[in-house]
């Protein structure tokens, strides 16, 4: 399977998560499968003809683009020109070179959010124009239609994170080699199912804390984060918490609220990260498919229950009070 691997407007953050990939490593598992990387930026020696000669040899078919993955977002300013920038080696836009490498691609991938719906790239006033490849944000239609289809019948596929969990692009990568990838397993956002029908909250370690509503206050504390300090992974459509990062844990396990940064309005909220909003006391973004009237009965009731030990362990940095051993009668 013949890999281009581009960059534009970004950070290279999922480059780095993705070199990070283990049981296997990115190396070993692109070996195995018969993976080759034309071009990788990361990985890549000097191409003898660059750019241009990379994209001459597709264009005359001496071997075929299986997956175009591009990483970070189409750079479209000024007046849609493309010309913030240029690439390297060519007189052209990354943009008009995306087109072509496009036009010639089995699979187009989006990798990360920036890719898939312009992420922090595209943020507040956005003086490059940043444009996700098939979506603005939340809206259809970035670089591409909304219609777009590529060789293979499907539209872009959005592995959307911030960065991407290295074995969400190596589980695309094995699905799109055996052609077991089609648009009944992407999500409304074209977001491989296999992690985004997965909320954040399924396995969350405070999971408990959340039950009985006994929150945190400030960060590095216990207790759920909903409440007060912005956590959102009640509507955050990834495995995070099932899939450890790097062998270890994820970010609500470090102490950090979820940030949602699977979402397409990842990068445009009106609050800083670390608040919840509230709108008469009730925090707004409040789990997905629960209705309000639901979620602040259960709140009431729950708090009510809240046995103490949770109630003083949410606010500590370290267990102050642990479960009892109940005694069993035989």
């Amino acid at each position: 399977m013949n890999i281009v691997w581009l960059q534009s407007g970004g950070c290279s953050g999922c480059t780095m998560s993705l070199l990070c990939a283990e049981q296997p490593d990115l190396l070993s598992l692109s070996q195995l499968q018969g993976w080759r990387w034309r071009y990788f930026p990361s990985l890549s020696p000097q191409l003898p003809k660059g750019l241009p000669g990379l994209l001459a040899a597709v264009e005359q078919g001496e071997w075929s683009l299986d997956v175009l993955c591009l990483e970070g977002a189409v750079m479209t300013g000024p007046d849609e020109s493309g010309a913030y920038h240029i690439a390297a080696g060519m007189d052209a836009s990354m943009r008009d070179v995306l087109l072509r490498f496009i036009e010639q691609a089995r699979y187009v991938v989006a990798v990360g959010s920036c890719a898939a719906f312009g992420g922090i790239t595209a943020a507040g006033p956005n003086p490059g124009e940043a444009v996700g490849l098939q979506y603005a944000h939340h809206l259809s239609g970035g670089l591409l239609s909304a219609t777009f289809r590529s060789r293979a019948g499907l539209p872009v596929i959005n592995i959307a994170g911030c960065p991407v969990h290295p074995d969400w692009v190596t589980e695309t990568l094995l699905l799109l080699q055996q052609d077991a990838l089609d648009e009944a397993d992407l999500d409304p956002l074209n977001r491989p199912r296999f992690y985004a029908d997965k909320l954040v909250h399924h396995g969350c370690s405070r999971n408990e804390y959340y039950e009985y509503k006994a929150s945190a206050e400030h960060l590095g504390e216990l207790g759920c984060m909903m409440e007060h300090l912005g956590c959102m992974g009640t509507l955050a459509h990834a495995d995070c918490n099932q899939r450890s990062w790097n062998g270890q844990g994820c970010c609500t396990d470090a102490g950090y609220p979820c940030i949602d940064c699977t979402a397409p309005t990842f990068g445009t909220r009106r609050h800083a990260y670390q608040e919840t909003p509230k709108l008469g006391g009730i925090p707004v973004g409040l789990p997905t498919d629960m209705p309000k009237a639901w979620f602040i009965a259960l709140s009431s009731l729950a708090k009510a229950a809240t046995p103490e030990r949770l109630k003083k362990n949410a606010t500590a940095e370290r267990p102050q009070l642990p479960p009892p051993v109940k005694e069993i009668k035989l």
